[in-house]
């Protein structure tokens, strides 16, 4: 019921509509309703009647003119119109479900995606949205028109005949004790099911997204087996929710089929004995049929609808995740930032589980400095630089920028003061220019260009086929690391950010492609406050402030000549650095 509370919302603004197709569903399933009326008076008045042939021929003409009329002429608009607004109606939900779905993961914390797999996510947006449909189409519209069938059945048969309607409907209580039985595992077995497909989901987006690496090591056979498991413990949950159904179903129409059986045995018997007349009881039996037709419907919407439950489950899972980070109900958007930062005792750790990553961080950062953030590997460096933008939140002390705590900032507006370069930059498919257009969605065609040649990368995309706007492939695959770089560059200089932060930027590059783009990244950084996570000191003795950090707490700071005179840790790892890139045969023979 719960589940159901959180999906309502989206049924809400529908019901308008949703009420239509009612209506016109009562008429739709009105309309065949009449059909044993209409045969109980063709057999009784006109074939056995008393009446002259020329009288029956006329009146068998004029009834069978507005059957025509009303089966053909009427009903075929009225179900055009049923079908439309139901589909109409479950395409608009889905469609608003999936809106407010994909709004909502945007907003999650990067820590909840570290902890999830990418194909669940997408499963539970597409495979069980979908599946969430025939709580609309089949819960709110289906049911309803067969419990009206239903009961206007029901209202017929009393009134033709009470003994022979009792009759029809004995099996009804052992229905409902097969449908509480049967239908009490089958939510289980559902859930499974959707479970099992999405892990086979996430798989298969893994290994797509690792393809190069499955290549290089020849893994093509062991991947397929592994694969292969997957896909067999979804074909078993598959065929152990088909088991039940099939076990369901066998049950059902059996109970289903004893009706007409009882009330041929003994609607014959009536006929035989001239207690009812042979036209009533052939409406009667026309009657049977549309008493358990919906009933057969229902049974099964009561399938559909206990999957569609189990499905609707794990969209509400995903619906409820709670924002790990969002704006304080007083955070207010900040204009005019001049770039001012300071880490006040900060501490800071992944969850309540692990160790302290950063420790009593104590640093203040001016407008238009540039800090390099050095140390070994894991100290806590790149953890660092990702509470500026709030990625994560700190457990302790306060980060200012400007003089104002981050948590009086909104989000939006904090992030959008701040550009961010990192080492592997993630494109996304479409071409060169939509790439460029993350860094200002509205910019115009010469600043897209202006910043591409501050990056220095209007000179190979120009070489591209169609320039900018050559498509780029899944993740930028089609472009070289430095090109992917330079476009990565060039958002960030169109979006212009009173903030910069370079991740290793150029660690994984070669030494031309390095180059371009340490000249485009000092052009960049000109006039705003910059840190930099730096792998290789010597691109960064330029910086105002260098900081060695180690074991989550900083070590030592101050200028590179500084630094060097204390003769410290930072002055033993850029020794060892120079003395690598001088004798690189013998420190890297390989």
């Amino acid at each position: 019921m719960k589940s159901f509370n959180a999906y309502y919302r989206f049924v809400k603004p529908y019901w308008k509509l949703i009420a239509l197709t009612l209506v016109i569903g009562m008429i739709k399933f009105g309309i065949p309703l009449t059909l044993p009326i209409i045969m109980k008076y063709v057999v009784d008045d006109l074939l056995l009647g008393d009446l002259p042939t020329d009288v029956k021929v006329e009146r068998l003409v004029y009834v069978m003119l507005g059957a025509f009329g009303l089966f053909v002429i009427v009903r075929a608009p009225i179900e055009y119109l049923r079908q439309y607004f139901a589909q109409l109606t479950t395409s608009r939900i889905l469609y608003d479900l999936r809106n407010y779905l994909y709004a909502h993961i945007q907003k999650l914390s990067l820590s909840y995606y570290q902890n999830r797999k990418t194909g669940e996510i997408i499963s539970r947006m597409i495979n069980d949205a979908e599946q969430t449909k025939s709580i609309v189409e089949t819960g709110l519209m289906n049911v309803w028109l067969d419990l009206f069938t239903l009961t206007i059945a029901l209202g017929f048969m009393f009134y033709m005949d009470l003994e022979l309607t009792l009759i029809s409907i004995i099996v009804l209580p052992f229905y409902a004790l097969a449908v509480k039985r049967l239908y009490k595992r089958l939510k289980g077995h559902s859930k499974a099911r959707s479970q099992a497909l999405a892990d086979m989901q996430s798989y298969l987006v893994e290994r797509v997204n690792g393809i190069a690496v499955t290549k290089s090591f020849t893994l093509e056979v062991e991947e397929a087996s592994r694969f292969a498991d997957k896909n067999a413990n979804f074909l078993r949950k598959a065929l152990a929710l088909t088991r039940w159904n099939a076990r369901t179903n066998a049950i059902i129409n059996t109970l289903t089929d004893m009706a007409p059986l009882f009330v041929l045995t003994y609607g014959g018997y009536q006929v035989i004995h001239q207690h009812i007349t042979l036209g009533a009881f052939m409406a009667f039996f026309a009657y049977l049929d549309r008493l358990y037709g919906p009933l057969r419907r229902l049974v099964n919407a009561s399938t559909e609808l206990t999957q569609a439950s189990a499905s609707l489950e794990r969209v509400v899972e995903l619906m409820n995740e709670p924002y790990d980070i969002k704006d304080d109900p007083s955070a207010q958007p900040i204009d005019n930032v001049h770039g001012k930062i300071e880490f006040d005792d900060v501490s800071f750790k992944y969850g309540d589980a692990s160790g302290w990553i950063l420790h009593r961080i104590r640093l203040t950062i001016e407008p238009g400095q540039t800090v390099a953030l050095v140390g070994m590997s894991g100290g806590g460096k790149s953890s660092l630089i990702s509470l500026l933008p709030r990625f994560y939140d700190i457990q302790q002390g306060t980060i200012r920028l400007d003089g104002i705590p981050l948590q009086d900032i909104t989000l939006r507006s904090l992030r959008g003061h701040i550009g961010m370069v990192l080492q592997d930059n993630i494109l996304f498919s479409g071409s060169v220019r939509d790439n460029i257009l993350f860094g200002n969605p509205s910019a115009d065609e010469a600043s897209i260009v202006q910043a591409a040649i501050a990056a220095n990368a209007h000179d190979f995309i120009s070489g591209l086929p169609n320039g900018y706007d050559t498509e780029i492939g899944e993740r930028g695959v089609k472009l070289s690391g430095g090109q992917k770089q330079r476009v990565a560059i060039a958002r960030v200089f169109l979006k212009n950010p009173r903030i910069l932060v370079l991740d290793e930027a150029t660690s994984a590059l070669d030494l031309e492609s390095e180059h371009l783009i340490q000249e485009s990244l000092e052009k960049l950084a000109k006039d705003r406050t910059t840190l930099i996570v730096a792998h290789r000191l010597s691109t960064i003795t330029h910086a105002d402030q260098i900081v060695l950090i180690e074991d989550g707490e900083i070590k030592e700071k101050g200028t590179h000549e500084q630094l060097m005179r204390l003769g410290g840790g930072y002055a033993r790892l850029f020794s060892v650095q120079n003395l690598k890139d001088l004798h690189p045969a013998v420190t890297n023979p390989y």
